[in-house]
């Protein structure tokens, strides 16, 4: 029954990383280690990809969009992010699968590019976030280069104002610009700007910059460890929030389901 479930990445010069299929998303089978070196690696060779974090709330939209689920499948990595998707994967035969969590990866990613002199950008966030994180950051991880920082507004923005941003961002040099726009936005942006942006690396981090500056609690880490984050979220953001829990999450868990009965399965791009 597992085998119908799995697939293995296109050929990478960097790390062959196999992929669960998750209705229809290729989720990579990786731990935080692991991650880290296929990021390493493709901003030691100068290649180019982009990173999607995947909870089930992705999932789900992709489920729902197949453009979105396109996309994400042309992602260079699509981390684990969820525990429903760790558990998910190891029940799959994965047994060293761990959370790649959005804010996790960016706080590990931090201390190794302190190490080695990789450098960052943030992109994302409300007004003044992304500054005040290359503050808590750099503070954080002396050594931290955090190349520049920007927010956009809470509006689509003009072609013109576009191309600036590229422009800057370019400018910077970043080997690796953090997009902190929320899901499915930081993906679709990804995807539309991963051929103008010389970055090797593009990373969708949702929540993170909110959390790490501590714009928004986090939940406890036994929640987080128990897959019960999704519970601390809805409690303390219900209005927004209700949805993304209250609907997505029992629809997973069917759909799901279905997949390991045999009963329902949707292809990655380029199966047959």
């Amino acid at each position: 029954m597992a085998g119908s479930l799995l697939t293995t990445a296109r050929p990478d010069p960097c790390t062959r990383l196999a992929r669960v299929n998750i209705l229809g998303v290729g989720v990579s089978a990786v731990n935080m280690a692991l991650a880290l070196e296929q990021i390493a690696c493709w901003i030691e060779q100068d290649m180019r990809a982009y990173v999607v974090v995947c909870p089930v709330y992705t999932v789900m939209q992709c489920h729902e969009k197949p453009d979105l689920r396109a996309l994400v499948n042309r992602a260079g990595m699509v981390t684990p992010d969820g525990m429903p998707i760790v558990f998910l994967c190891r029940r799959l035969g994965y047994s060293t699968v761990s959370r790649v969590y959005g804010p996790d990866l960016l706080l590990a990613f931090s201390e190794m590019a302190a190490q080695r002199g990789y450098t960052s950008f943030y992109y994302g966030g409300a007004e003044g976030v992304a500054a005040r994180l290359a503050e808590v950051m750099t503070d954080r991880f002396p050594g931290l280069r955090v190349v520049g920082t920007y927010s956009p507004p809470y509006r689509d923005l003009t072609p013109e104002e576009d191309a600036a941003i590229v422009e800057q961002i370019n400018a910077a040099a970043p080997d690796v610009v953090w997009v902190g726009l929320g899901s499915p936005k930081q993906d679709y942006w990804m995807a539309a700007h991963r051929d103008r942006l010389r970055a090797p690396v593009l990373i969708g981090v949702g929540a993170a910059f909110d959390f790490l500056t501590g714009r928004v609690r986090q939940a406890p880490h036994w929640m987080q460890r128990s897959g019960l984050e999704w519970l601390f979220r809805l409690i303390t953001e219900p209005r927004r929030l209700w949805r993304r829990y209250l609907l997505y999450n029992p629809l997973f868990i069917f759909y799901v389901s279905l997949q390991l009965l045999g009963l329902r399965h949707l292809p990655l791009d380029g199966e047959g």
